[in-house]
């Protein structure tokens, strides 16, 4: 008979490993009702081991959300094939996978959670909405954005992690609709700002211009079209 032997994790190995279990637990219960002890239990060391890694609870926290936080940003990383539209549906629905798995985590780094209103934080939580700020931009081949395109795009982000936040609470529309629905604003809020702004309008046009009769946004204007009708 042999007895197998339990390796020895290196100090940044174990550090991962308790970010991971973190990250699991928060899957199914915001951070502050998860204790420390829980996640020592889980990860099978001693609740004084965990502070050897993390000097207290909020350290180990932040660090979770920190992992999050860059996993989340990632979902808005997009080729730049094909038509914006379609761009946008892919990069709702990887969105929208990471609120179906993290969804107490989510809703902890977007607006609860004890490490929520530390300047840590805070700054996680802007470094995501300014990753997909930058790709969107990067999408729309634009460098050096008119106010009406920053504010449409900054108001288009906000409106994705509120019905995100919505969504969790019972999800009480389907998924899929939401994700179209979402890629919809986005084009709504281009038009109003066209509306208003020639730049806006020539960007508008252009992207117009490349998108498929089968495609998210001409999908919205022949609804729209059916309502006035």
């Amino acid at each position: 008979m042999t007895t197998g032997v339990r390796r020895r994790m290196g100090v940044e190995e174990r550090r991962q490993q308790l970010i991971g279990v973190a990250l699991e637990l928060f899957a199914r219960r915001s951070p502050d009702e998860v204790s420390i002890d829980e996640i020592a239990s889980a990860a099978g060391i001693s609740r004084p081991l965990v502070y050897h890694y993390f000097p207290g609870k909020l350290s180990l926290y932040e660090a979770a959300l920190k992992r999050a936080a860059q996993d989340l940003a990632s979902r808005f990383e997009e080729p730049h094939e094909g038509a914006l539209g379609r761009r946008l549906l892919r990069v709702m629905r990887r969105f929208f996978d990471f609120v179906d798995e993290h969804g107490p985590g989510f809703s902890a780094l977007m607006r609860g959670g004890p490490a929520v209103g530390s300047s840590a934080t805070n700054a996680l939580i802007d470094s995501v909405r300014q990753v997909a700020y930058e790709q969107i931009l990067s999408h729309l081949r634009v460098t050096d954005p008119p106010a009406r395109l920053e504010l449409l795009i900054r108001s288009w982000i906000s409106l994705v992690e509120s019905t995100a936040l919505i969504w969790l609470d019972g999800r009480r529309v389907p998924r899929g609709e939401l994700e179209v629905q979402l890629v919809h604003d986005f084009a709504a809020l281009a038009a109003v700002a066209a509306a208003y702004d020639e730049e806006m309008t020539a960007l508008l046009r252009r992207i117009l211009q490349d998108e498929p009769h089968d495609g998210p946004f001409t999908d919205l204007a022949s609804r729209l079209i059916t309502l006035a009708s």
